[in-house]
């Protein structure tokens, strides 16, 4: 059972609770794109039950996440899965990743449709949480309940946020190298040797992780840039009939 008035803690929800706002402001999309079919009457219950379930499915998850992590070697893999979900969190994004989502035209539909949605979109955020929550279910689930109402309610806002400034992005994206930066570290595969004789492992090994990511995402999206406005100048000299 964790110290809930260790500071530890709280950095630790706090850190989940991050991971849920830049990871899981899709989460709203899905909900609105999955119920806008339903009923007027219908559609509270269709997000609430959505996001119930949603949320449930997610916490199974991470449960076995957390366990598997355990394991030698998959820390390490698992951090760095992490590492490209930050980089990919900086490159530009496609306006279409949304297009395959259905609405549901009765209540069931809709619910199921958030929920298998939520799971498949969920991967990134299970990962990193199970990260942050250094094996606890209690920092998980607290984590979560928390940040909730934040991605269903305020995801607009977040969202609004991050488009305007893209310094919450970078944040976001340099987080989540913190944490694999620190996975890397506790893997039980891990030398020793690896963390002999530096000051302080946990701080050198997570601060390369955000600059690793905020580095190379950078790189990379500043190489984006001059193919995109490549292929839309492509477009434009080309107009379709």
């Amino acid at each position: 059972m964790p110290d809930i008035s260790s500071s530890l803690f709280w950095i630790a929800v706090l850190q989940i609770i991050a991971i849920d706002i830049m990871l899981g402001g899709d989460n709203a999309v899905v909900i609105a794109l999955a119920c806008r079919k339903l009923p007027p009457e219908q559609r509270k219950k269709g997000i609430f039950w959505g996001v119930v379930g949603a949320i449930g499915l997610r916490v199974v998850m991470i449960f076995f996440a957390l366990q598997l992590l355990a394991l030698p070697y998959l820390k390490i893999v698992g951090a760095l899965l992490l590492l490209w979900i930050g980089i990919k969190l900086m490159l530009p994004e496609h306006d279409d990743e949304h297009g395959n989502i259905e609405g549901g035209t009765t209540l069931m539909a809709a619910i199921k449709t958030v929920v298998v949605a939520d799971a498949v979109m969920s991967l990134d955020n299970v990962i990193a949480v199970a990260g942050a929550s250094h094996g606890s279910m209690v920092l998980v689930t607290f984590g979560i309940l928390v940040s909730i109402p934040i991605v269903v309610w305020g995801s607009k806002l977040v969202l609004a946020l991050m488009d305007r400034f893209p310094l919450v992005i970078t944040l976001g994206a340099a987080l989540l190298g913190w944490i694999a930066g620190g996975m890397l570290l506790t893997d039980p595969a891990m030398p020793p040797a690896v963390s002999a004789g530096i000051l302080y492992p946990n701080y050198i090994f997570s601060t390369a992780g955000a600059l690793l990511v905020v580095i190379v995402g950078k790189w990379l999206g500043s190489r984006s840039k001059p193919v995109k406005a490549l292929e839309l100048s492509s477009e434009s000299s080309n107009p379709k009939s």
